[in-house]
């Protein structure tokens, strides 16, 4: 078994509220730079070169962490939880190339808003459950457009989201560090690739194009999804999926930052709704409750 290193040692250590808004960052500033490449390059395709280049990475960064033997169901496992992520990935970028960024998230947000309601025990945290599911809808609004097939898109991206909390706390939970996520992501970027190779010739024709796909797997993938399963070794999966409410806030403060899209008075209240949600639920951690830890 190896030393954690000191970064390890940070991540361990710090609250996970505080670790969502990282990831947040890093899957925000990702989404960004994908958004700009659809004019060029088809959804699916960068969200193939996303999935691929983020396991390679992952891969190449655990290669040399000592961990016991891979089992036939720790690779199951995995690449269960890798295929989930890259349809997720796929079909949420398929979404927002039809549908507003903030709609899409909304209804994304019904995959994690299920698993916690089916995980919730206690009043406590079905009022905080219920904050933060009114305020995601607050936030991203109910007007849905004319676009049926972004919204199926979306709906199966949602399905996804609801497999890759659920399967990614089995992964996170067998403790090899981010090997598993880079292994699952691999199996599922081959999965995908029938959707994902559509436009591939075109994407590696370009140089620029390879690399800022690449940037996106590695800020959006690599790291993003890495600081989560360090959270899922920490948390309940009922309370990591709540705190997914932070996303749609992360978003809204993005957008401000960087985008220039100021938060109107609705966005506000929408926003203190799912920090109320978040603030007030319980605050399990998985080794005080490893039955609901197992479960997963």
């Amino acid at each position: 078994m190896t030393t954690p290193s000191r970064g390890e040692r940070l991540v361990a250590s710090s609250p996970p509220e505080f670790l969502f808004l990282l990831s947040a960052a890093a899957q925000y500033t990702g989404a960004v730079v994908a958004v700009g490449l659809f004019d060029e390059v088809n959804p699916a395709t960068v969200a193939w070169i996303r999935i691929l280049s983020a396991s390679l990475i992952l891969l190449a960064v655990s290669w040399r962490c000592g961990h016991s033997p891979w089992t036939r169901h720790d690779v199951m496992w995995a690449g269960l939880f890798g295929t989930a992520t890259a349809l997720m990935n796929t079909f949420f970028y398929l979404a927002i190339d039809r549908l507003p960024l903030g709609k899409g998230v909304t209804i994304e947000f019904i995959g994690p808003i299920t698993v916690a309601a089916l995980r919730t025990r206690t009043s406590r945290n079905t009022l905080a459950l219920a904050l933060a599911a009114i305020g995601v809808v607050v936030l991203g609004g109910v007007e849905l457009g004319n676009e049926p097939l972004g919204l199926v898109f979306i709906l199966v991206a949602s399905l996804m989201w609801a497999g890759y909390i659920v399967l990614g706390s089995r992964v996170a939970l067998a403790d090899r560090g981010v090997a598993g996520l880079g292994l699952g992501l691999l199996v599922g970027g081959f999965v995908v690739a029938p959707i994902g190779a559509v436009d591939a010739a075109g994407a590696f024709s370009s140089v620029r194009i390879v690399l800022l796909c690449a940037l996106v797997g590695m800020l959006s993938n690599a790291i993003g999804y890495g600081i989560d399963q360090s959270t899922m070794r920490r948390i309940p999966v009922r309370r990591f999926s709540v705190m997914l409410a932070l996303l749609p806030v992360s978003a809204a403060v993005f957008g401000f930052l960087f985008l220039g899209q100021t938060p109107t008075g609705v966005d506000f209240l929408g926003m203190a709704l799912v920090l109320g949600g978040v603030a007030i639920q319980e605050r399990e951690v998985i080794e005080r409750h490893p039955r609901e830890a197992r479960s997963t």
